[in-house]
């Protein structure tokens, strides 16, 4: 830290701000750390950045250097963390957007990706490529750098939802342009609904499904058409 961002008082602290302190006493809730501003911060065991941790003294030892950041400031009162906190707001996610990120955790239902935000997001294993995946593990590994795009985020449980797979373009169905349509008898018209019906209850079929049915639905339209023609 540089000699003019290093905070001397209480009213130079920031939330989230990085900060080399000394680990000065060590007791059962936590350890009191000097921050250099006067006077040491509070760094609750909770806080340590490691899970179940039974003894404070385990992780930290007096007259060690850490580095800490500002996780509260309350009646002048520090409270630190060595969580690193969030680079990213829940404020600047949004769907649809494309992050870089980090796997923290592998899991048979998915994995974890680090995205900056306040907790990591989570992609399905559904959502890790776009073939079948059977082991998240054979197609990430733990520590790799990964480009997800954000599905959806709900901001009330604190949870986002990611994916891996790669964008396709949205299916849009053909239309019949004006002109053309003005030129279609009734009959026509009648095949041409039921057939976008048809469209909308096939789209979770493959393109080349769809493609298919439209392909027998045109066979159907003009081999009736004749047969309609015939009878006159």
């Amino acid at each position: 830290m540089s000699e003019e961002t290093t905070p001397k008082a209480v009213n130079d602290l920031k939330l989230g701000m990085a900060i080399e302190g000394t680990v000065k006493r060590i007791e059962i809730y936590g350890a009191f750390v000097d921050i250099g501003v006067g006077q040491d911060g509070l760094l609750h065991v909770s806080q340590l950045g490691k899970p179940d941790v039974k003894s404070v003294a385990d992780v930290l030892k007096v007259g060690e250097k850490i580095t800490v950041y500002v996780y509260k400031i309350e009646n002048g009162r520090v409270a630190l963390t060595m969580v690193p906190q969030p680079t990213l707001s829940w404020d600047n996610i949004e769907e649809g957007q494309t992050l870089t990120g980090k796997v923290v955790r592998i899991e048979n239902f998915g994995v974890f990706v680090d995205i900056g935000a306040e907790r990591p997001g989570m992609v399905h294993v559904s959502e890790l490529a776009d073939g079948y995946v059977k082991n998240p593990g054979d197609v990430v590994k733990e520590g790799e750098e990964v480009q997800v795009r954000v599905l959806k985020i709900n901001r009330k449980k604190r949870q986002i939802d990611l994916s891996m797979k790669t964008q396709s373009e949205a299916y849009e169905p053909e239309t019949v342009s004006e002109e053309d349509e003005k030129m279609l008898t009734a009959m026509e018209l009648a095949f041409r609904k039921a057939m976008g019906k048809d469209d909308v209850s096939s789209s979770k079929n493959t393109t080349k499904n769809r493609r298919d049915n439209r392909k027998t639905q045109e066979d159907i339209i003009a081999r009736t058409l004749r047969e309609h023609s015939n009878t006159k």
